[in-house]
């Protein structure tokens, strides 16, 4: 006795006879044959983005290159005067400081030459009244010297600080028009 395998009732439910058709007919394959292009064909299919995109990177990379290259020329030209501006800036305080140095020496020679002709005076005083004659012109003819030199200093730094500033004011001005 042939026994025919038991199905399931929901197989049983399932099943019904399209699709027992469906799933007895065998399904066909479908034909690639035309829509498998040839190697050429496919080649210059790839070929051609791979073309525009090598172009378009390559553009890319010389635009790079060429604004790297403006950006450190700009970039070398501003340091070089900048560079020029603190050594101008740099001599003229050197120069600045050394005439205030001497103003300053030249200013204490003659403070200490007014300093021995006192004494020498006061050692020729004959009288107290004379002394203290001596040790007023001297307080007095001091006083004016002393200011006078002060104020020579006084402008003589006013006038370095401005000079060793100007390089410096002068850079600082271009640079700010320029990204102005």
């Amino acid at each position: 006795m042939a026994t025919s395998p038991k199905k399931s009732a929901a197989a049983q439910a399932v099943s019904t006879p399209e699709l027992e058709q469906v799933i007895s007919t065998p399904q066909l394959e479908p034909d690639l044959t035309n829509e498998i292009p040839t190697a050429s064909a496919a080649v210059e299919a790839i070929v051609e983005p791979a073309m525009e995109m090598q172009e378009t990177v390559r553009n890319a990379l010389q635009k790079g290159v060429v604004e790297s290259r403006a950006a450190f020329t700009k970039a070398k030209v501003s340091a070089e005067e900048a560079t020029n501006a603190l050594e101008l800036s740099f001599a003229a305080a050197k120069d600045g400081a050394i005439a205030f140095n001497a103003k300053a020496f030249a200013a204490a020679r003659a403070n200490a030459e007014a300093s021995f002709d006192l004494v020498k005076a006061t050692l020729s005083a004959k009288t107290v009244a004379d002394l203290i004659a001596l040790q007023s012109d001297f307080a007095r003819k001091q006083t004016d010297a002393v200011v006078v030199q002060v104020k020579d200093l006084a402008e003589l730094a006013q006038r370095t600080v401005a000079e060793t500033i100007e390089p410096i004011k002068d850079r600082l001005t271009k640079a700010f028009n320029i990204a102005a």
